[in-house]
C-alpha cells in the first residue's frame, strides 16, 4: 500500500454496498442480508454490471428475512423504513433479472 491509500471497510470480505441493509458506513456489524459476490469490487471500479454480480444462491434466505416470520424463524432486526428500503433494493434485483418477485418481496413493496 502506498502513502496515502485507504483500506477499504468489509465484512466477511464484502464492501458495504453488497449489502441490502448497509447499515452505519463505520461499523460493519450494521451491514446485514449480504446478497453479492465478491466480484461487486470489479463492479464499483465499473468494470462490470452490478447485476452480475447477485449472488442468487443468497436471494432466498435475504428475502426471507425481511418477512415476518424471518429467515430460519428469525426476522432481520431493522426497522420498519429499514425493512420497505431492503425489500424494494432486492425486488429491483429480480426485475432487473427478469425473476418473479417472490411474494414476500410482492407484498412489502
Amino acid at each position: 500500500m502506498t502513502a496515502g491509500e485507504t483500506v477499504a471497510t468489509t465484512k466477511d470480505g464484502l464492501p458495504r454496498e453488497a449489502f441490502a441493509i448497509p447499515g452505519d458506513p463505520s461499523d460493519p456489524y450494521t451491514w446485514m442480508l449480504p446478497h453479492h459476490k465478491k466480484s461487486i469490487f470489479r463492479a464499483l471500479k465499473a468494470k462490470m454490471d452490478i447485476e452480475k454480480t447477485v449472488a442468487w444462491d443468497r436471494m432466498p434466505a435475504a428475502v426471507a428475512a425481511l418477512s415476518p416470520r424471518g429467515s430460519r424463524e428469525q426476522r432481520v432486526s431493522a426497522g420498519p423504513e429499514e425493512i420497505l428500503r431492503a425489500a424494494r433494493h432486492l425486488a429491483d434485483h429480480y426485475l432487473k433479472a427478469g425473476k418473479p418477485l417472490p411474494d414476500t418481496l410482492a407484498a412489502l413493496t
